[in-house]
């Protein structure tokens, strides 16, 4: 069993910084939850440039089959936390 590292404040803050500086929109705009297609007209190149980002940043390999998961920040900051885990 692999025991969960915790995501600390400060990766979240820089996980967001790297969402909203790639999807070009403000970081008062972006919630938890608010849907980085949908209600930021994000597109699946945002999404993989998102990827490669945090896998530069966060020294983690993250398999392309999760950007479906990788929907709004909660999304990914869980992905990069299951990645720093592994």
């Amino acid at each position: 069993m692999t025991s969960t590292v915790a995501i600390t404040t400060e990766q979240r803050a820089e996980i967001k910084e790297i969402v909203c500086e790639i999807l070009e929109i403000e970081p008062a705009e972006v919630t938890d939850t608010s849907l980085f297609k949908e209600d930021h007209n994000a597109d699946s190149l945002g999404a993989i440039e998102i990827l490669s980002s945090l896998e530069r940043t966060f020294h983690i390999e993250i398999d392309q089959t999760e950007l479906t998961r990788m929907v709004n920040l909660d999304g990914v900051v869980a992905v990069v936390q299951e990645n720093l885990s592994a």
